[in-house]
């Protein structure tokens, strides 16, 4: 038996269908419309390479064993402060850049082998998010990026070696905001 519908009523099931996308595209950017560049992803490949993650996670667990300052964590909560989901990649590339040029760069003779391994891969890595922007005001990521580089600062050459301590943490927050 055929059901009779309304006039407009599958107009208004395409309404609520368009509705609840919306709402669920909000919800998973924290409830706020932000534009994010369709560049602000990696593929998720780059996570899967066991040699690479291995001297990866070896190389910060060297620089943590020289690390003396254990109350002082640099990628945390504070790091992501006011920051919604879907602006998490572009903050972890801001993070990724200051990384590789303020300390990994000038540090580069330190801790081999696994330095000469893992720099190439985090700029490969920096490289595909070269075209990662959003199209908001990013005052608040700035902000916490540059509460980073402060305190990495105030700690000098015991500040560069905790970043390189915790590139196993860079590693998963890339991976998690970036997938």
């Amino acid at each position: 038996m055929a059901t009779l519908q309304k006039p407009g009523s599958s107009s208004l099931m395409g309404t609520l269908a368009a509705s609840c996308l919306l709402l669920v595209a909000l919800w998973t950017q924290g409830g706020l419309a932000v534009p994010i560049s369709s560049h602000c992803r990696l593929d998720g490949s780059n996570f899967q390479q066991p040699y690479i993650t291995n001297r990866t996670f070896m190389l910060a667990k060297e620089a943590s064993l020289a690390d003396n300052n254990t109350d002082v964590r640099l990628i945390g909560e504070k790091l992501f402060y006011e920051v919604n989901m879907g602006e998490r990649c572009y903050l972890m590339k801001q993070v990724l850049n200051f990384t590789l040029e303020e300390v990994l760069l000038p540090q580069s003779d330190r801790f081999q082998p696994y330095m000469q391994e893992v720099v190439p891969f985090l700029a490969r890595l920096s490289n595909k998010l070269s075209q990662c922007h959003i199209d908001s005001d990013d005052q608040h990521i700035q902000r916490n990026v540059q509460n980073l580089k402060d305190t990495v600062k105030k700690l000098g050459e015991n500040g560069e070696i905790k970043v390189i301590g915790e590139l196993d943490l860079l590693f998963m927050a890339l991976r998690n905001a970036c997938n």
